[in-house]
């Protein structure tokens, strides 16, 4: 992972070395043929699906794929991408400077702890009525025992029966109470048995999803019949999608049908068997009853006297005649192709075909047509659809009468998000599988290759293997500035020994802490209390805006703009706001507390709350603007208006909200210290601002608070502002407790209350030449900055971008003209660059954004893709393709910072800068600037002291002033401040190793800090970098092309080919 540069924030990394590690074990156990020496038996077509169950937000799949790839027996060492192990412009990369692998994974050991914890277990087991922990986990060893303990006093209790658990990590299916007992079935026999029959299978309930997709496999291969796996090769095809290999590994088959039962649960399992004409095997009480799949879903929701037994599924070979052919196919759309998403719909169509000898036409019989995820309370079979197909001559009329028929039968629950898109989505897979059975209608899978004799990729696009090109110059000068490095600390990333805030051991006496938060905008909150629940009965603390100390502030966010307050109080003022935080001796305990809160609202003499846009429009809700940041008139419109040929008068530009998605959710840990001071570990973007917010809330100088960041889990702009609030909230529980106290936002708290990045609404109206040249343009910028203006009056900028090539794009469609034509028609000229950007434009040498614009359309083959997409979508009825090159400008704008640079007396360096490593590689670029630093007192002085560098955490009350790390400038600005601090020790060191070399030629690094050391001289020098007012803003160039491949029914998106250019790499 190091070598490949396929670590970043290093959140995720671990769990993708295990994913790696796992895939090369499976791989060695399988039989194939012995690899060459220090590779696996792994195949590179594997190698992307080994992260199927692994979501990565900062780093990209790409290098991630390429190291598992290096292991593969069959990879093309040339297709790999960027690595230490050779340069990109060798022409035969060795493959000795790989790292070796050894044939099934090496020595691996099992820890002993572990292994004595799980014969503790067992031998528990062995004991029904011994529970396993102190919340009371129970081990029935047959449906005896399993009906004893529902029929005990236990029944009275709380109960929970499980297998795998995994349903509590589901969203929207999670524990809503902590329970009393659980119930473990997973050791009773007859669950797990596996029974063979003449026309299928049974397969016990607690039997794992991953188990249940070997015996599918196995099962192909044993059934003699050409045509008779198909059901059974599908199914395990499409199983294989569901959830990750993790979940797979635990969760039973039995479990997800029984939630897909009981609850609205999108299963893929249940859709699929439903297909298939699946049976289960009921136990209720002491009465065994054998009824269908869909009789089983329709059922009111199981209670625990209800015991799944078996699923059975058949193979269907007995319905199969000579004349006749079994059609079976399964379809899922999901966020993510291999897994680890729930379907917004899957599909499972299966029947028997026979020809019409009369028509020449298809006619289906025996029709399971399951349709399941839409928006519907479970898998539901479209029964009118079959009636209607069924004994009809397959034509386009027919299939066009059976599409009519579904959109009627498909409507989703009033509330479900994308409803047209599930709808639309599960017409096109029924149309997918009918139309290569009906006459006159081309096939939509086969049409994608036709037309594409003179493209420059034939690949169906749906199986694309990943590829990996990059160009690295750098300039020999300032080495190892700029090298291709391996990102620091990555060893510590991939090994899972890189401590993020959530890995600092608990102290001791430690309670954790979980949001209460309003549902209901601006609504007055009259009372806060709780549900009589177990869950309830774990409240320690209950803290609120009553708690704020006196002197102390109700704040919890701070900026240039305003201030935001910690809790709604007496008002909630949005949905999401915090309005206390409920403490527990457990993360789990709090989380679970927090939702077992009742708040009553009251909105009496409210005004309705503005939730849009167009609502601020009409109630003139707006946040005032500095007037720096107004938007200027540039020439004049109504004569560029005048002079155009063509006009669009009115038209909008619409971007959502996104969520930042890190992977390492909102956190921070406070502990109290002596003299009324705290320790705060935040994961934050913004330490300095943080400790100015939990100061000014506790009503304490800023000096007795000491927030400290190492590294954070990726931010994204989520943990600059939003970040406060969870370090204050969690400074003021252990302020007001005395007791150090841990918050971790759960996923769905931290997207309710953080939210994304500005919905932002753009009117324009703008006119245009024949040729494309824009002559005036009026734009109104809506932006929804929501209830506090933090960081709002600078976003424009940022996604001026996209509503600028949208416009470009609608010009280009009235002309019907290549958009790249437009573009270049209106690329800034150096003058009219001036006028956008009077302070940031630079020389007019460092304007080469057409330079770069140029190159890549050249290299990219542009012109030629361009014109192969034209001939691929006149050919193609169902695929469509597209191509998109957009030019870039950004804006940097860099922002002081201090780092401190200190030599101890081994020769070793320790760096402090305020810059926090977010991912970006802000420590790795303070590394090799330090490196090169300081070995400028030296030739090639650089080569020795790389590994010597150690870059420590931000600690606001060891180095001050820390500022911002965001805008891509906070590693430019931390190497700045660095290079600074070293030329101030170099101006101490020169004199004395000029002197040592008067004496001797050769002064190694270590000689020179000895002597520097006898000689009294300070080897620590800190540095506050301020940039120059003339050019702390500048302007950076790039361009890339995206194409894009799609179904018209489905408008399911592919990725084709990406390609990016950039002036520079920012530091």
């Amino acid at each position: 992972m190091s070598g490949f540069h396929a670590s970043q924030c290093g959140f995720c990394t671990p769990g993708m070395c295990m994913s790696i590690f796992a895939s090369l074990i499976n791989a060695d156990k399988s039989k194939r043929p012995e690899p060459p020496k220090g590779f696996s038996k792994l195949k590179v077509s594997e190698a992307e699906k080994a992260f199927s169950g692994n979501m990565c937000r900062c780093t990209g799949y790409r290098p991630i794929v390429d190291a598992c790839r290096s292991f593969a027996s069959d990879v093309d060492l040339e297709d790999l991408g960027l690595n230490i192990f050779w340069k990109r412009s060798d022409k035969n990369p060795d493959v000795s400077e790989l790292p070796s692998y050894t044939l099934g994974g090496g020595v691996c050991t099992f820890p002993d702890f572990l292994k004595s914890e799980i014969k503790s277990s067992l031998n528990h087991l062995n004991d029904v009525y011994i529970s396993a922990s102190r919340e009371g986990w129970y081990h029935p060893r047959s449906i005896k025992e399993y009906y004893e303990l529902i029929n005990s006093c236990l029944y009275s209790d709380s109960v929970k029966v499980v297998v795998g658990h995994t349903s509590s990590g589901v969203p929207g299916y999670k524990d809503q109470d902590l329970y009393n007992k659980y119930i473990d079935i997973s050791g009773i026999p007859e669950l797990s048995n596996i029974v063979k029959k003449e026309s299928g299978f049974e397969i016990g309930a607690a039997t794992t999803i991953s188990r249940t997709i070997e015996i599918l496999k196995q099962e192909c291969e044993s059934i003699s019949s050409p045509n008779g796996c198909v059901v059974f090769r599908k199914l395990a095809d499409h199983m294989s999608k569901v959830a990750n290999p993790f979940v797979r590994n635990t969760a039973s088959i039995g479990g997800n049908i029984i939630l897909a039962q009981k609850y609205p649960f999108p299963s893929d399992i249940a859709t699929i068997l439903l297909g298939a004409g699946a049976t289960v095997c009921l136990q209720v009480v002491t009465e065994r009853r054998q009824i269908t799949l869909e009789e089983f879903l329709e059922q009111p929701p199981l209670d625990p006297t209800t015991l799944l037994l078996s699923i059975f599924i058949p193979h269907w070979i007995s319905d199969y005649q000579a004349e006749t052919s079994l059609l079976f196919e399964t379809y899922r759309a999901a966020p993510r192709p291999l897994g680890n998403a729930v379907s917004y719909v899957n599909c499972a169509f299966l029947g028997l075909s026979s020809v019409d000898e009369q028509s020449d036409t298809l006619v289906l019989s025996n029709l399971r047509l399951a349709f399941g995820a839409y928006g519907t309370e479970h898998a539901i079979r479209a029964k009118m659809v079959e009636k209607f197909l069924t004994g009809k001559s397959l034509t386009a009329l027919v299939v066009l009468g059976a599409v009519r028929l579904l959109r009627e039968t498909i409507v989703p629950m009033e509330g479900t998000s994308h409803p047209e898109y599930r709808v639309s989505a599960a017409v096109g897979f029924l149309f997918s599988f009918l139309s290569p059975l009906a006459k006159g209608i081309p096939e939509p899978g086969k049409a994608l290759t036709s037309g594409w004799s003179d493209s420059a990729d034939t690949d169906d696009v749906r199986n694309l293997p990943l590829s990996s090109r990059r160009e690295t110059i750098s300039n020999g000068d300032y080495k190892p500035v700029g090298e291709p490095i391996k990102k620091y600390a990555v060893e510590l990333q991939a090994s899972g020994e890189a401590v993020y805030v959530d890995d600092i051991p608990a102290p001791k006496n430690c309670l954790y802490g979980e949001f209460i938060y309003s549902t209901q905008p601006l609504a007055y909150v009259k009372n806060i209390k709780f549900k009589s629940s177990l869950a309830s009965t774990k409240i320690i603390n209950v803290v609120t805006a009553k708690d704020i100390p006196r002197g102390g502030e109700n704040i919890g966010s701070s900026f240039v703009f305003g201030d935001e307050p910690l809790f709604g109080d007496p008002i909630a003022e949005y949905a999401g706001q915090a309005l206390g935080i409920v403490i527990a001796e457990t993360q789990r305990y709090a989380d679970m507390a927090a939702k077992q809160v009742i708040i009553e609202y009251d909105t009496k003499d409210l005004s309705p709350p503005v939730l849009t846009v167009e609502q601020a429009v009409e109630n003139s809700s707006y946040f005032s603007i500095p007037q720096e940041y107004s938007p200027k008139e540039v020439g004049d419109f109504s004569r560029g208006m005048a002079e155009a040929d063509h006009k669009i008068p009115a038209a909008e530009v619409k971007l959502a909200s996104e969520y930042y998605f890190y992977m390492e959710t909102q956190t921070a840990l406070a502990i109290p210290d002596e003299d009324n001071t705290l320790v705060v570990y935040s994961s934050s973007q913004y330490p300095e601002f943080a400790q100015r917010v939990i100061a000014r809330c506790l009503g304490i100088p800023f000096s007795n608070v000491r927030v400290i960041t190492r590294r954070v889990g990726g931010g994204f702009g989520g943990k600059a502002f939003r970040s406060f609030q969870v370090a204050t909230a969690a400074a003021l529980c252990a302020y007001k407790l005395r007791r150090p106290v841990r918050m971790y936002l759960n996923r769905n708290t931290d997207m309710v209350m953080v939210g994304g990045r500005h919905p932002v609404k753009a009117c324009y109206s703008v006119g245009f030449k024949s040729d494309g040249k824009i002559t005036a343009l009026h734009l109104d910028l809506l932006i929804n900055a929501g209830i506090s203006p933090d960081a709002s009056p600078i976003i424009p900028d940022t996604q001026g971008s996209l509503i600028a090539d949208a416009i470009i794009e609608h010009v280009a469609s009235v002309l019907s003209v290549d958009a790249n034509s437009v573009r270049e028609k209106n690329f800034h000229t150096y003058d009219t660059l001036q006028l956008f950007y009077p302070d940031n434009a630079g020389e007019a040498s460092e304007y080469t954004l057409h330079s770069i614009f140029d190159r890549l359309a050249s290299t990219s083959s542009y012109l030629d893709r361009a014109e192969s997409i034209k001939q691929f979508n006149s050919s193609n009825k169902w695929w469509k393709r597209g191509i998109s090159c957009v030019p870039l400008i950004f804006r940097a704008e860099q922002k002081p910072a201090p780092a401190r640079v200190s030599v101890l007396n081994d020769g070793s360096i320790v760096v402090e800068v305020g810059g926090i490593e977010i991912g970006q590689g802000l420590w790795t670029k303070v590394q090799q600037m330090t490196a090169f630093a300081l070995g400028q007192l030296w030739e090639n002085g650089y080569e020795d002291l790389l590994e010597r560098v150690r870059v420590i955490q931000a600690d606001t009350l060891n180095l001050i002033q820390g500022g911002l790390t965001a805008g891509s400038t906070g590693s430019e600005a931390s190497c700045a401040a660095t290079l600074q601090a070293c030329n101030m020790l170099i101006g101490r060191l020169k004199p004395v190793l000029d002197r040592l070399q008067q004496q001797s030629e050769n002064v190694s690094w270590d000689t020179l800090i000895s002597q520097a050391s006898k000689e009294n001289v300070y080897l620590s020098a800190s540095a506050y970098w301020v940039p120059d007012q003339d050019s702390y803003r500048y302007l950076n160039y790039g361009a890339g092309i995206s194409e894009v491949v799609f179904f018209l029914f489905i408008l399911k998106k592919c990725r084709w080919r990406l390609i990016f250019l950039q002036e520079q790499l920012l530091y």
